[in-house]
């Protein structure tokens, strides 16, 4: 979270308390009637919504003023001080989620990986509620009512979000828009059996895969099978020093990780070439808007399904977003005819068109 915003709320959080009133309970109480514990409250404030949401519950937030506020008005919740980007939680413990006043506090590129964390603490069905704000602005003071000035705030455009949240391996099952402000959105989603993408802003190499397994989509990492070579080939490329540790790649060594299908398949060649195609169009969304530094394929299947059938392996002439696209042969372990040195290389390759 903007940690400017956090400072604020720090200073603020009972006058504001004391200003603001409970407000779309009935959403609360909707999202608790078709979910389950254990649930979290995130970016919880003084706690208004944390009692209604199902039992055992966390109300987290950044700002431990507020959390004080929130253990009176909820006593009986679990009180957490957390950055929404780090949530600390086990992969799948969680049931239910809910967000009123959290994710409009965080820059629209931060947001992919925001929710991809929520999407590993969520387990696969779990039920959400996301407040998201509509718009083409973001940053301070971005609304006339004002009354705490200097907080940062993101809106969103429709289309790019159902990308992100697709992207982030939701499914959205509707969403609920608020007659007074018309420009808050309450979104409800369901926790998709898949792979979330790793993106964010800096970049410097964007790994995309056909799709996942469901062995990879219930570990929560790409290529996650023993018998794959990816994170061996990897780490002797120098992109990763942590083995089968895409949140690591992508923290410490600006990796991101993406698939073309999010729909996860026991095999590749279950997926359809309309599904490639859609799935490139949004990558090549994803890249325009993100612009890491290259683009490099997992598999050539994908890319020929969708852009150049008779594409080789290497540097290809048509740039994705704008941005470099390599395509490299397929890393699973049937595969084998191609060795785990070309692998490395492809991998080195594709990461120093980037530097």
């Amino acid at each position: 979270m903007d940690q400017k915003t956090l400072d604020i709320y720090e200073t603020i959080a009972e006058q504001w308390a004391s200003v603001r009133k409970p407000n779309r309970t009935e959403l609360t109480r909707a999202l608790a009637a078709r979910s389950s514990g254990p649930s979290v409250d995130l970016g919880c404030g003084p706690g208004w919504h944390s009692g209604l949401l199902p039992k055992p519950v966390v109300a987290l937030d950044g700002a431990l003023a507020m959390l004080r506020l929130a253990q009176v008005n909820t006593p009986s919740a679990l009180a957490v001080q957390a950055d929404l980007e780090a949530l600390p939680f086990r992969h799948g413990a969680l049931a239910t989620a809910w967000a009123r006043n959290s994710y409009v506090h965080l820059p629209r590129t931060s947001v992919p990986g925001a929710l991809a964390d929520l999407h590993r603490a969520l387990a696969v069905g779990a039920q959400a509620m996301v407040l998201v704000l509509l718009g083409e602005r973001e940053g301070r003071n971005i609304f006339k009512r004002n009354d705490f000035p200097d907080r940062f705030f993101s809106q969103w455009d429709l289309d790019r979000l159902h990308d992100v949240l697709v992207g982030a391996g939701f499914d959205v099952d509707g969403y609920d828009v608020d007659g007074q402000t018309e420009y808050e959105v309450h979104l409800r989603l369901t926790r998709a059996r898949t792979l979330a993408d790793l993106v964010g802003p800096n970049l410097r190499l964007l790994v995309c895969g056909l799709n996942p397994s469901l062995y990879a989509a219930d570990a929560g990492i790409e290529f996650a099978r023993p018998g794959n070579r990816f994170w061996p080939a990897a780490l002797a490329a120098g992109i990763a020093t942590r083995d089968r540790d895409p949140w690591h790649a992508f923290r410490a060594h600006r990796v991101g990780f993406t698939d073309l299908v999010k729909r996860p398949t026991v095999a590749a060649s279950e997926l359809t070439k309309d599904e490639y195609r859609a799935g490139y169009a949004r990558i090549e969304r994803l890249v325009r808007w993100l612009q890491p530094g290259a683009v490099v394929f997992v598999g050539l299947a994908g890319w020929r399904a969708a852009v150049d059938r008779r594409a080789r392996p290497g540097l290809q002439a048509i740039h994705v977003g704008d941005r470099p696209a390599y395509v490299m042969p397929s890393t699973s372990g049937l595969n084998a005819r191609v060795p785990l040195a070309e692998l490395v290389e492809h991998l080195r390759t594709a990461a120093a068109i980037s530097s």
